[in-house]
């Protein structure tokens, strides 16, 4: 697509209360008023529906915790899932891993669990590896393609291996 988002992606601009809260933040901060600016999301309608027929308990480990229920679900075809809530302040990672690894380990309880994140890196692999007892699945997602068909074939085999 001309603009960089991959097929089957629309542009959504969102303005979540959190990020109005934020924006407000930085307008404030700024010399220059201005008004608050839309969170542009971008979201593919089709991966609800593909996600809900994978073999697992959905929950979202996003920044935008119960926001997402409200905002995100509806546009992709999601019912109200579970969501982590975030420590506050959040935590700073040590090393080179995500700061939400932690608590995705903590809230998973020993049990197997599949994350999908653009922040995932190999410190977090390394991590869960050492924390976790069970079966985990780390998929890092490239922030610019999103989640890919790819994506969802490995999220497949991978459940099926733990039956």
């Amino acid at each position: 697509m001309p603009d960089g988002r991959p097929d089957g992606f629309a542009e959504h601009f969102l303005m979540p209360p959190s990020w109005a809260a934020l924006e407000e933040l930085r307008i404030a901060a700024s010399p220059r008023p201005r008004e608050p600016l839309p969170l542009p999301v971008w979201l593919n309608p089709d991966h609800g529906a593909r996600l809900l027929a994978l073999p697992f308990d959905l929950a979202w480990a996003t920044t935008w915790e119960a926001e997402a229920n409200d905002w995100i679900a509806p546009l992709v075809g999601l019912p109200e899932l579970p969501f982590i809530a975030w420590q506050r302040p959040r935590p700073v990672p040590r090393g080179r891993g995500c700061w939400k690894t932690p608590e995705i380990v903590a809230w998973a309880a020993g049990r197997p669990f599949a994350w999908v994140d653009d922040e995932i890196a190999r410190a977090d692999q390394d991590w869960v590896r050492r924390n976790h007892p069970a079966p985990a699945l780390l998929l890092p997602v490239d922030a610019s393609t999103g989640l890919t068909a790819a994506d969802l074939a490995t999220l497949s085999a991978w459940a099926e291996s733990l039956t």
